[in-house]
């Protein structure tokens, strides 16, 4: 059976045979002993984003009382679950994302730190995934962004919407009229600004 530690763009963690491109964590969130999660969802206000592969290092997944390894599907989901990029084993993907976060946002000189606790605020309500109001229409965000209507998540590529799933995106044909912003605000502004999310090769299929 997979383990629990597959990372949707809303945030949750579900159990699935997909892995993904991105690996990742929110601090210890699971029990050695069973590899099985805590109640806990986070404890770390640091959310980032890790390569799968980094200096051929081997990693027992949930197998230590370290940090917990989730999985994402792309950087656009981890984005929208509130995950930002690790500045040890991604530096420059981080630098390059701490450049347009903080052109995005009026800001300079900000630290790892001060990034966490905006995205700690916009990515939760009251221990919940926080949905954000489009600030722009849906064809007009840019590739990466990801929405929610209903249960269902979407990435937005040239100005469509695929829905996503565990194993890759799907266009679909509907209207999204009531979608919400998944990805937080301030990562939205980064992407804006210049950054761009590596996403799964079913977004340019």
């Amino acid at each position: 059976m997979p383990l629990q530690n597959r990372v949707t763009p809303a945030g949750e963690i579900i159990a699935t045979p997909h892995r993904g491109m991105f690996t990742g964590n929110r601090g210890i969130i699971h029990d050695p002993a069973t590899k099985t999660l805590l109640k806990k969802r986070w404890s770390s206000p640091a959310w980032i984003t890790c390569l799968c592969e980094f200096r051929g290092w081997r990693r027992p997944v949930m197998a230590r009382r370290s940090w917990t390894e989730l999985f994402f599907l792309d950087e656009a989901t981890a984005f929208a679950a509130g995950h930002r990029p690790c500045f040890f084993c991604r530096r420059d993907d981080a630098r390059r994302f701490r450049s347009a976060w903080e052109a995005g946002n009026a800001a300079s000189d900000v630290s790892a730190k001060a990034i966490d606790t905006v995205l700690h605020r916009e990515r939760l309500d009251r221990g919940k995934k926080r949905l954000h109001a489009l600030p722009m229409p849906l064809v007009e965000l840019p590739d990466g962004a990801m929405v929610q209507q209903g249960e269902e998540s979407f990435l937005v590529a040239q100005g469509r919407a695929l829905l996503w799933s565990p194993a890759g995106y799907t266009p679909v044909n509907r209207e999204l009229a009531d979608a919400k912003l998944l990805t937080p605000p301030s990562t939205l502004r980064a992407i804006v600004a210049g950054y761009r999310p590596a996403l799964h090769p079913t977004a340019r299929s």
